[in-house]
């Protein structure tokens, strides 16, 4: 029987003997939710892309996970700590500090976050020796004077390149030295790499300096500021980060994943998301409306028919399933038809990169794109149920219809 319902709203459909108002305002339907569906699509795509590109940059020199010591104290056990991370399964660990400092030359003065790292370790730990391009990422002491590595972007403020001189002052005891006369804590790094992260606040901020140096600019003594690790499967983390939970405590020590460390930024792109996903689904609904309005006056159109099929012995449930199927079948095709033209565009983005950036303002050569499997699921489903909701009044008025009143004047 359900064949027999399909049969005759495909009928209504696609197989009339002329074109009327109510085929045109169908057409438009399906057109509505062709368009809405691969907006949708795109857009989100464009998202996704925009979001790998983003995380791949934050996570080339953010860790996995982050370890540092609640307040303002020091994590002075960090190598007993270190222990019992591995043991929990974590095999790249390393320890850290992160304190302000200023880089002066001659003629400019800069404040930023000095970073003291263990050279031997923070491969497995950061991205930033695939980033240094321009000398090589070592912090070997070598003359009395230390190495840093400084970002693309400072280096232009500094006006500096590789082999050239810059001196870190300590904020360490600075207020001393203004009242009595004690000179601040200074020393002075040889430029050995400059590293490009295509991240402006990475590449103005950050200098890395080794762990040693660090500790007696800072008079941290054997301690250090946090502990920075790598997973093989960085979607491990949030797992592993209860796991560690239950190894160390939270009492002492905050645990932070990637995500937690831009949570913010994770946060607005997840509501602009959703915002660009309601705002595109204005143009389903307003397909589904034109669905609405087309199998109302199918309805109206096909009286005697509805009256002449009762009258063969259809059920209200029979009439009802013709019209729905109607509005389904509408939904369907534009589902279907949406989605390969969404697909489409998506890969000649990708592929062919028609849609061209101002590589003078953005780090990216074309709109970025990444297709989810997901999208291909909720996006078309989403307009499948607005298109079903939408046939549902046409289709109850039509089973409403009495078959007597509907043929007697016919």
């Amino acid at each position: 029987m359900m064949k027999t319902e399909l049969f005759i709203a495909k009928r209504y459909l696609f197989s009339r003997r002329k074109i009327n108002f109510i085929t045109v305002i169908s057409a438009i339907s399906v057109l509505g939710v062709t368009i809405g569906v691969a907006a949708m699509i795109i857009v989100l795509s464009v998202f996704n892309g925009f979001s790998k590109k983003v995380t791949n940059v934050l996570i080339g020199f953010d860790p996995h996970i982050r370890i540092e010591a609640k307040g303002s104290s020091k994590i002075d056990n960090y190598e007993s700590l270190l222990s019992t991370i591995n043991a929990s399964g974590v095999e790249n660990a390393s320890a850290f500090t992160l304190n302000k400092g200023m880089l002066a030359t001659k003629e400019v003065n800069k404040v930023l976050l000095i970073k003291g790292v263990d050279e031997n370790n923070i491969e497995k730990v950061s991205g930033i020796k695939k980033y240094t391009h321009y000398g090589k990422f070592d912090l070997r002491d070598e003359g009395g004077f230390g190495s840093i590595i400084i970002g693309f972007s400072l280096a232009n403020s500094l006006r500096v390149f590789i082999g050239d001189t810059l001196t870190i002052v300590s904020p360490v005891g600075l207020e001393y030295s203004l009242t009595q006369f004690i000179e601040p804590i200074t020393r002075q790094f040889i430029v050995r790499g400059i590293f490009d992260s295509d991240n402006r606040d990475y590449d103005s901020k950050y200098a890395y300096i080794s762990i040693d140096n660090a500790q007696g600019l800072f008079k941290l003594g054997g301690t250090v500021n946090g502990i920075e690790m790598r997973l093989n499967d960085m979607n491990e983390s949030n797992n592993m980060k209860l796991k560690l939970q239950s190894a160390i405590g939270t009492d002492k020590y905050n645990i932070m994943t990637w995500y937690d460390l831009h949570e913010d930024f994770y946060s607005i792109l997840k509501i602009e998301r959703w915002v660009a996903f309601i705002i595109l689904s204005l143009i389903i609904a307003v397909a589904s409306f034109n669905i609405l309005g087309s199998l109302t006056m199918t309805v109206i159109e096909k009286k005697r028919d509805i009256g002449i099929l009762k009258a063969l012995g259809a059920t209200d449930a029979v009439i009802t399933r013709i019209f729905m199927f109607e509005g389904i079948v509408v939904g369907l095709v534009g589902m279907v038809a949406g989605s390969l033209l969404g697909l489409g565009i998506s890969l000649a983005q990708m592929y062919f990169k028609i849609y061209k950036l101002d590589t003078s303002v953005y780090k990216l050569e074309a709109l970025p794109v990444e297709l989810r499997f997901t999208d291909f699921i909720f996006i078309p489903l989403a307009a499948l149920v607005l298109c079903f909701l939408a046939s549902l009044y046409p289709s109850i008025r039509a089973a409403r219809q009495k078959p007597v009143e509907s043929i007697r004047w016919e």
